[in-house]
């Protein structure tokens, strides 16, 4: 089934250009603030969990020229206790702004959990990749850049630009990169088909999943970690089935709950640092079996039991 929605901007079958660029992001308005619902858990977290958290700002985002009229500064929450021989995590949220779950599921483990990790590894959390995109509920950044397909040399997300080079400064290598998503049912409502409209390619229209579900890399599957994530998901909340073609969101299922992705190849966020164990996590915030504490209890549980399992197999 393919999109067949006329986007009200742009003519069909012509790609954007800088007016109809511009035109779609004049139409975008603030729907929340980054400042009150991520920074400020971040400062209180500066206090509550000094013993085990420092907090880094790791780089800033000028759209004052935007609709929303913000300047984004970056934050990345990485545990005290860091010792050179000790495995290092990346937990990212947000890289897609409008998934909220992933942002609030990375500050609520940060709060809850990752002092129960800190003694086993190197953690480093950065909960909201792309805040103009969390206050305008938008996958794209105000240049219509998708950061999840931006994360390679020379790309044109500031927002994935800015944690990639966090990374690289740390000179380290990473265990593992979980980096929490949503599929949500406005993906068909309205991404896909403004991509459609962007790019002037026909889009794929997906069956959205009801339920969790993860996505492995096709070069590093690693089966058994992802059932590990599966399971300490479901103990909270639903697993998505297959549909009636054996896939999800038009991929091969490779296991219950779980597809794998080129994610090198694809510039997603959960193939930059090379890690050995990788899992893109995708909660479905619309289905009418969860609310939205569920979701994010799901997020922390796929980070959980990740932890576990490293903790237990390597």
């Amino acid at each position: 089934m393919t999109t067949k929605k006329n986007y009200p901007i742009g003519t069909p079958g012509t790609p954007w250009g800088d007016s109809e660029k511009q035109q779609w992001l004049e139409a975008q308005v603030t729907h929340r603030s980054y400042a009150t619902d991520v920074v400020c858990v971040i400062d209180t977290l500066r206090s509550t969990h000094r013993d085990v958290i420092q907090v880094e700002q790791y780089g800033e985002l000028d759209y004052s020229n935007s609709p929303t009229g913000n300047t984004y500064p970056l934050f990345a929450l990485r545990s005290i206790e860091w010792h050179s021989e000790r495995p290092t995590i990346l937990v990212t949220g947000g890289v897609h702004g409008y998934e909220t779950s992933g942002v609030h599921g990375a500050l609520r483990f940060a709060q809850e959990e990752l002092r129960n990790y800190a003694t086993s590894f190197n953690m480093i959390v950065a909960p909201c990749i792309s805040p103009w995109g969390y206050e305008t509920i938008n996958r794209w950044n105000p240049s219509s850049v998708d950061p999840n397909r931006s994360f390679y040399s020379d790309n044109p997300s500031p927002e994935s630009e800015a944690i990639m080079t966090y990374a690289k400064s740390l000179n380290i290598s990473f265990l593992a990169h979980i980096d929490l998503h949503e599929t949500t049912d406005t993906d068909n409502s309205e991404f896909r088909p403004a991509l459609e409209a962007r790019n002037a390619v026909e889009q794929t229209e997906w069956q959205i999943p009801d339920g969790f579900y993860g996505v492995g890399d096709t070069l590093k599957p690693v089966p058994d970690f992802q059932t590990a994530i599966i399971e300490s998901v479901a103990r909270v909340t639903h697993i998505a089935e297959a549909d009636d073609q054996g896939k999800l969101i038009g991929t091969d299922i490779e296991q219950h709950g779980v597809i794998n992705y080129a994610t090198k190849e694809l510039g997603l966020c959960a193939g930059f640092t090379d890690a050995d164990y990788v899992c893109t996590t995708e909660v479905y915030p619309d289905s009418p079996r969860v609310d939205d504490e569920n979701c994010i209890l799901a997020q922390v549980a796929a980070v959980t039991g990740a932890l576990d399992y490293l903790i237990s197999n390597t």
